[in-house]
């Protein structure tokens, strides 16, 4: 398994960055409008460089926000398991077809508007899934990977449809990312 995550650093290293500071967020649903992410390459080069070629690639266009809980996140990017019009019962299970991450923990705070990487017990496993804060969640600092923070559209993250339940499962029809876009 240490292979796998030191194959995968190595090979991030060697493609290098790619030229982007962020992601622009169609949100289609309950909630409509358009949420601008900055990704912090220097905090955690390679969960950017994940969603920056997810995002290029059009992996995340239609992915739903799966998981919402009040007062705490919303939690989206299940591009094997999360696509509109598939089966949504799902959603949540999956990533995509590249390796899993290393963790990239950092002193960046879970503050609103902050994005994490989602993952499982592990903390090297994250790979395409990601939420954003509806408020601040301390507990989540240096136990998940910082990746950005909401620099627009705060209110479309605050109207996504809610969960429910104690693990927020959204029912029904869930709010989706329509289309994702790298931006400069």
């Amino acid at each position: 398994m240490r292979k796998a995550f030191a194959g995968a650093l190595f090979a991030a290293l060697i493609a290098g960055p790619v030229a982007a500071s962020g992601i622009q967020i169609e949100v289609a649903g309950q909630a409509n409008g358009v949420i601008t992410i900055d990704l912090l390459e220097d905090v955690a080069p390679l969960h950017a460089e994940r969603i920056t070629k997810l995002a290029a690639d059009g992996q995340y266009d239609g992915v739903v926000f799966h998981r919402v809980i009040e007062g705490f996140m919303a939690q989206t990017g299940d591009v094997e398991n999360g696509k509109m019009g598939g089966n949504l019962r799902r959603a949540g299970t999956g990533g995509s077809d590249m390796p899993d991450l290393p963790a990239e923990f950092s002193d960046v705070p879970f503050d609103k508007g902050v994005v994490g990487m989602a993952r499982s017990q592990s903390p090297n496993s994250a790979n395409s899934q990601f939420f954003i804060m509806f408020d601040e969640g301390y507990f989540l600092n240096g136990q998940y990977t910082v990746v950005g923070r909401v620099t627009g559209g705060q209110d479309i993250v605050d109207a996504i449809k809610l969960g429910t339940g104690g693990n927020g499962s959204v029912v029904g029809d869930p709010d989706v990312m329509k289309k994702v876009t790298v931006i400069d």
